[in-house]
């Protein structure tokens, strides 16, 4: 089976190739949000969260800022209100979550994406 080719590394102007998965070339690996933070897995977004979020959903299936503005918008991702910044029993207490659709969830977060 063919290998995939590397792809172009990330950093403004760099001509490096990248591995597999990664996103930036060994020269510029540092400039990754996941190796200063570490990954989603290290943050506690694992299978039990994953588990937890979609009983969630179930749940809390419409959007509350959405709801808010008369609209009813499927929920998405489940959000952590106040963030967790790696506490725990903040990232674990349901008082603290909120259904959001991915649209609102940007726009709090800020990412825009």
């Amino acid at each position: 089976m063919p290998m995939k080719p590397k792809r172009p590394c990330r950093y403004p102007g760099c001509p490096g190739l990248c591995e597999r998965g990664q996103v930036y070339c060994p020269e510029h690996i540092q400039w990754s949000g996941d190796r200063l933070r570490g990954g989603a897995d290290a943050r506690g977004y694992n299978a039990k969260w994953r588990r937890e979020r979609a009983a969630f959903l179930r749940r809390h299936p419409l959007c509350v800022k959405c709801q808010r503005e008369g609209r009813l918008t499927p929920a998405t991702v489940v959000d952590h209100i106040i963030p967790h910044r790696g506490d725990q029993t903040l990232f674990w207490d349901e008082s603290n979550w909120q259904p959001l659709c991915k649209s609102c969830h940007d726009k709090k977060t800020g990412s825009g994406m």
